[in-house]
């Protein structure tokens, strides 16, 4: 009962961000908020790799239901509006897609619900329902082997991977489209919207273990209609950049001010201008620290807290110096606890 208490807790924390920030929940935005999907396996299942959706959880049967169960309680519980969604694959057919089959079958229609903020002006509504029938995106990868052509044997540098074969862009029909890196946010815009027909290139990162965006495959017309008209508003664009760079530069001094106020309430005994440095660490745009997560925009007590006990960490002990010696990174955490915790009882005095 308390596992089950805890995993409604996780489902309603997760519904409650995803309505307040896209006005609208489905099951698969639930799921993948408490990380039983990931963007591959979403990815995968729209490609066809994944036939059943349901099928990709490593979770029991019994839990899933619990869980999109809670979802439904809890939208009940906040009269909001629902609307029926059909899921289709990246495919050149746009095949329909089944989350469930066999026992869970039952749950298919949660999966297929779309739960949306009562109140809406007729024009928002219609934008949420409208980004949420949005087909996938069709997805060419870039060929990381040698591979072949199940339709005329041919090779290529880019893929097509449709029900379990691979197909060059001739035989995909998409041998027409022109290729447009990733970089130009208003000209891939542009291009992408004038183009009947369009689709993005990925990469396969292994470090990283998840595919990456190289760019878009788009008309050669669409791209060129695209260009005339960013070169047509450049200086209009240069100037919105230029107001954009300075509005971030105070956010990022107002949200500096505000993290430093954290840090001092919750360690009074934290020398000032320790604390500034920590909060401007913290807070460096594009870091990817703490700070800059969403729980550190928020300003969240843990990680306020987690910034404090890096820069002990890396500032106060031998830390790096036993990383430098070859020491496990867990084993050097556990070796300098004591010594944060006896920089921490200080500052909170």
């Amino acid at each position: 009962m308390q596992g089950e208490a805890k995993l409604e807790q996780r489902v309603v924390e997760t519904a409650e961000k995803l309505l307040s920030k896209r006005k609208s929940v489905t099951a698969l935005d639930v799921l993948t908020g408490i990380g039983w999907l990931t963007d591959n396996v979403v990815d995968a299942w729209h490609r066809g790799r994944v036939p059943v959706l349901a099928a990709a959880l490593s979770v029991p049967p019994e839990k899933l239901t619990f869980a999109l169960n809670a979802l439904q309680r809890w939208a009940k519980g906040k009269a909001l509006e629902s609307t029926e969604i059909d899921h289709v694959g990246a495919t050149r057919d746009r095949t329909p897609l089944k989350a469930t089959s066999g026992e869970l079958a039952g749950l298919e229609p949660l999966f297929r619900t779309q739960w949306i903020m009562p109140g809406l002006s007729e024009a928002k509504r219609a934008q949420v329902v409208a980004r949420q029938k949005k087909a996938p995106d069709l997805v060419v990868s870039v060929a990381l082997r040698d591979w072949i052509c199940a339709d005329c044997g041919g090779t290529g540098d880019l893929l097509f991977f449709e029900k379990e074969k691979s197909y060059c862009l001739d035989c995909a029909d998409l041998g027409h489209l022109v290729f447009l890196p990733s970089g130009d946010t208003a000209l891939t815009r542009r291009a992408k919207k004038a183009s009947r027909l369009s689709a993005v290139v990925t990469r396969f990162n292994r470090s990283r273990k998840r595919s990456e965006r190289q760019g878009l495959l788009v008309e050669d017309a669409a791209l060129r209609s695209a260009e005339e008209q960013c070169l047509a508003d450049e200086d209009v664009r240069e100037r919105r950049r230029g107001r954009d760079r300075e509005r971030r530069a105070l956010e990022d001094v107002e949200f500096t001010g505000r993290f430093f106020t954290a840090i001092t309430e919750m360690f009074p005994g934290c020398p000032p201008e320790r604390a500034r440095a920590i909060a401007e660490h913290a807070g460096l745009r594009g870091s990817g620290r703490v700070g800059r997560s969403a729980a550190g925009r928020e300003l969240a007590e843990r990680a306020v807290f987690l910034a404090v006990v890096a820069s002990i960490r890396h500032l106060d002990t031998d830390y790096d110096d036993l990383l430098m010696a070859g020491v496990e990174r867990q084993a050097a955490r556990d070796r300098i606890h004591s010594a944060i915790e006896a920089v921490l009882d200080r500052w909170r005095a």
